[in-house]
């Protein structure tokens, strides 16, 4: 089995790895919520983590709930949680999620249920100030205004999304992604340490890690 080829991938797993074992209770299984995350994503990083005795809850919205081994499938809204409770877990992973969610106001509702529902937590998201927006693929697209954005997207495919026929639809594309910077995770994430991933001296991604 091959493990997953994304080499910034691996390097954060691995950050994730050295926590992870580091909070793990011996002869207890470690009990990980990925919010966001999907069963493949830990399948194919697999050969990383073999051997450890890890209990996996996947919590997307519109799942279906279902069990296969250590993989927990459920539905739910990673901004409102209260079918947990506090501390439910042991870890809680999220990975390139949080800038999803929607203004500020969600993601701070999001990062509260991150704090609450384990002792630690693994959030990673893309740096606003990378040159290079990764949803897009377009240099600097994250810092033109939003309708300067959608206009942009009718004209042509950018990355993973478009073109689209009208306006209305590119605006409510644009609006599913807002990025974050430095200043705006720590302050969402107060308790959290940062790691900085950067590419040829610039900051690609961020990490807060508890």
């Amino acid at each position: 089995m091959k493990v997953d080829g994304n080499q910034f991938r691996q390097r954060r797993f691995a950050a994730f790895l050295a926590l992870a074992d580091r909070v793990a209770t011996p002869g207890k299984p470690l009990r990980i919520l990925d919010i966001g995350g999907t069963r493949s994503y830990w399948e194919a990083l697999g050969p990383l983590w073999q051997g450890r005795d890890w209990d996996i809850t996947l919590v997307n919205l519109g799942d279906t709930a279902s069990d296969d081994g250590i993989y927990h499938i459920r539905p739910g809204n990673a901004c409102a949680m209260p079918e947990y409770a506090d501390n439910a877990f042991d870890l809680v992973h999220s990975n390139s999620v949080i800038e999803h969610v929607g203004l500020w106001p969600q993601m701070a509702d999001m990062a509260r249920e991150v704090r609450r529902l384990a002792p630690h937590y693994y959030l990673q998201t893309p740096n606003l100030w990378f040159p290079v927006e990764p949803h897009y693929r377009t240099l600097f697209f994250a810092l033109y205004p939003q309708a300067t954005r959608a206009k942009m997207l009718m004209r042509k495919r950018r990355g993973f999304r478009g073109p689209y026929a009208d306006f209305a639809a590119a605006m409510a594309d644009v609006e599913t992604v807002n990025l974050l910077d430095a200043r705006g995770l720590t302050t969402l994430f107060p308790d959290g340490k940062l790691i900085r991933e950067t590419f040829f001296g610039l900051t690609k991604s961020l990490t807060v890690i508890r």
